[in-house]
């Protein structure tokens, strides 16, 4: 859910046409093309080095298609798809809420309540706005996540959250007609899979990105749908931490998913 589009040095300013396939993966239906596999720093673990190939399918990818990927432990970013295959670290680990059997706790329910007071809730498909982009880039930098690239642009907004290759929708939530957060989230067969929430740090006190994981809890729930990804889980990495709090949950560890019922 909190993948920055600048890993692997693919910067989130970087347009649609400069990919250029180094190897083509055919054993994946539809066949994907590798754009970029490199080895650079960790963004989770300053110690470490990661390996992360961005692999974009020839086609869109159906609902099921992408339902497999999720299952064996990919991401999207834009057009892109990737899972972690560093030389000597494996902390990154895929997780996902089990949607049926989760009960929030006293503290989330508290936050799901004041957030249904507060925001009304709006789905419709990814766009580009100047609203959107202003907030983003507030976002980034109210939370000191803001890189060497600088403030965001309206190509790079476009490249990370408005481009897909699977069935992808926001959530907007606002304030009295004002934008105050947005989710970009995806769809597969069975599941939705989180992929990048901004809001304004003003409203932190509100919580709201406990508050959006929340709202698609509950979306997966009226859909009839499995499971919510919630991303990557590092244990070591203190922002990553949070979704150990969204129990039970399963976590992809060595090629299987293993279940947890508790905090660790």
């Amino acid at each position: 859910m909190d993948m920055s589009s600048e890993r692997n040095g693919l910067r989130e300013e970087q347009g649609r046409d400069t990919l250029a396939p180094s190897r083509i993966d055919t054993l994946e239906t539809p066949p994907e093309l590798v754009v970029h596999d490199e080895v650079g720093a960790c963004p989770y673990l300053s110690e470490q080095v990661a390996r992360t190939p961005l692999r974009v399918p020839i086609r869109s990818l159906t609902p099921a298609e992408f339902e497999r990927r999720l299952d064996e432990g990919n991401r999207r970013q834009g057009r892109l798809l990737y899972r972690t295959e560093c030389p000597s670290c494996v902390a990154c680990e895929p997780i996902r809420l089990l949607v049926d059997e989760f009960v929030p706790g006293r503290t989330q329910r508290r936050v799901q309540r004041r957030g249904a007071e507060v925001f009304s809730v709006e789905m419709g498909a990814p766009t580009l706005s100047r609203e959107r982009l202003a907030l983003y880039n507030r976002h980034k930098r109210g939370r000191n996540l803001m890189r060497d690239d600088g403030v965001l642009g309206a190509d790079g907004y476009h490249a990370f959250l408005v481009d897909t290759c699977c069935q992808t929708f926001e959530i907007r939530y606002r304030i009295e007609g004002r934008l105050a957060g947005l989710a970009v989230v995806d769809r597969g067969e069975r599941s939705l899979s989180a992929v990048y929430t901004y809001f304004d740090p003003a409203l932190e006190h509100l919580s709201p990105g406990v508050f959006s994981i929340l709202t698609q809890i509950d979306l997966c729930r009226s859909w009839g749908l499995s499971y919510l990804y919630l991303g990557l889980y590092v244990a070591e990495c203190p922002r990553m931490v949070y979704k150990s709090a969204y129990l039970p949950h399963e976590r992809r560890i060595d090629g299987h998913w293993t279940r947890f019922d508790r905090e660790p």
